[in-house]
């Protein structure tokens, strides 16, 4: 691990047991991602980048080896410490958009502040400033249904964005969108990673990998070969 690194992954795996099965998701896995990296996972379906993900993204905890995000060791994290530690230093970006339907864009964006104490005033008014920054100022009271998939997602670049995290992870960002409003998401993450935010982004989509700085591959829960 080097001072620079702000995720790392050491000799972790993963065993969920399934009644008297057990299924290992990750096998001795390890990853070192540098601050302010733009870095690609790849892998067939069930490969375990969902798993990989849910680890750096402090979703889940190894059964075995350790897990720093951040400067912290959270292989050992409660619940709550877990919690805590992503609404202060990882936004999440999903492919599905996971927006709230029953509120508008600039209320999605606000919630994650919610969580962090943030009054109603300051939560407001960063809202709507990171909605102008991802191209909808314009679109603060639409409701997700009134708005295009590529807005949405936006919307939720936005949301990950809502407590200036320094780790972003993208599941399949451009997965539900057309090529070239695909290419805008990709953009922007780009513009996102120049401004210094480290960015962790699973993919199928050899043009969104290059994107990245480098890829890692996984398969049969081994991470392998860099590029």
């Amino acid at each position: 691990m080097t001072m620079s690194s702000i995720i790392v992954l050491d000799g972790v795996k993963k065993i969920y047991k399934m009644g008297d099965t057990e299924l290992e998701a990750l096998s001795n896995s390890n990853v070192e991602i540098e601050d302010g990296e733009f870095v690609a996972v790849m892998g067939p379906s069930g490969s375990g980048k969902s798993t990989l993900m849910n680890m750096i993204g402090a979703l889940d905890t190894p059964t075995t080896g350790d897990v720093n995000v951040g400067g912290e060791k959270i292989s050992n994290f409660s619940q709550d410490e877990l919690a805590m530690l992503r609404s202060k230093k990882i936004g999440f970006i999903f492919q599905q958009f996971n927006l709230i339907p029953s509120m508008n864009a600039a209320e999605n964006v606000a919630l994650p502040m919610l969580f962090t104490g943030a009054k109603k005033k300051k939560r407001n008014k960063r809202a709507e400033m990171l909605l102008e920054k991802v191209g909808l100022g314009e679109r603060l009271n639409h409701m997700p249904s009134e708005l295009s998939g590529g807005q949405r997602q936006r919307v939720s670049i936005a949301r990950a964005l809502a407590n200036n995290p320094d780790i972003i992870l993208a599941d399949e960002p451009t997965g539900n969108l057309d090529s070239e409003t695909g290419e805008n998401v990709m953009n922007l993450l780009t513009e996102l990673n120049r401004e210094g935010k480290t960015i962790v982004m699973v993919t199928h989509d050899e043009n969104d990998a290059e994107y990245a700085d480098r890829v890692i591959k996984i398969e049969d829960g081994k991470t392998g070969v860099e590029q």
